[in-house]
């Protein structure tokens, strides 16, 4: 999936590597709100509002957990996901635990992962089940149910048909056997929100 670059005409080395996977049976998403060069090789091509990158990707993000496309065995072994966050933690209307409104700073002491014995030195606590709602990846399911395809399609303006194959054709790499990758540029990276 490419966001927010056009390497077919701006990075035309790089993409004799993406037209080499394709000719392997990769299949090539381009998100980006101008047509170019790359939109007319790729297999999907998904207009976006200029801006509206986060909330793709937070639908995306959102899609892929709801309908359980991600590699489980790997989130469990090698990512945070099961480690258990500190039960004060909590993120509502747009801010996360700890925020004083007067000082508009953070309190951190909520933001870290439990412990055995609550030792700040100790071993991590963990729930490899993933079912714990106070573990990695159950708050991360809850920070992105948000982005549902409805909301992120008005925020977008991507049409939900395609929307939908987008998430259904790079969910697919969640498949043990499966890898994707997001190739990027400044057009996804220089954002102030």
């Amino acid at each position: 999936m490419i966001i927010g670059s056009n390497p077919a005409d701006n990075h035309p080395i790089s993409f004799k590597w993406v037209t080499a996977a394709m000719e392997n049976g990769a299949k090539l998403i381009h998100v980006d709100p101008r047509f170019t060069n790359t939109s007319a090789k790729a297999d999907i091509y998904a207009p976006i509002r200029p801006g509206t990158d986060i909330a793709f990707i937070g639908g995306l993000i959102n899609y892929i957990l709801e309908n359980e496309l991600y590699n489980k065995e790997y989130i469990v072994e090698y990512t945070d996901a099961p480690s258990l966050v500190d039960e004060n933690f909590d993120f509502n209307d747009g801010l996360f635990s700890g925020y004083d409104p007067e000082t508009r700073q953070y309190d951190k002491s909520t933001w870290r992962y439990r412990t055995k014995d609550d030792d700040p030195e100790g071993e991590y606590l963990h729930d490899k089940s993933l079912q714990n709602p106070h573990c990695v990846f159950q708050l991360l399911k809850k920070h992105f149910s948000r982005y549902d395809a409805d909301t992120v399609c008005a925020i977008t303006g991507m049409p939900k048909d395609i929307f939908l194959e987008v998430t259904r054709t790079y969910g697919a790499m969640g498949a043990p056997d499966k890898a994707g990758t997001i190739m990027y540029a400044m057009g996804a990276t220089q954002h102030t929100v």
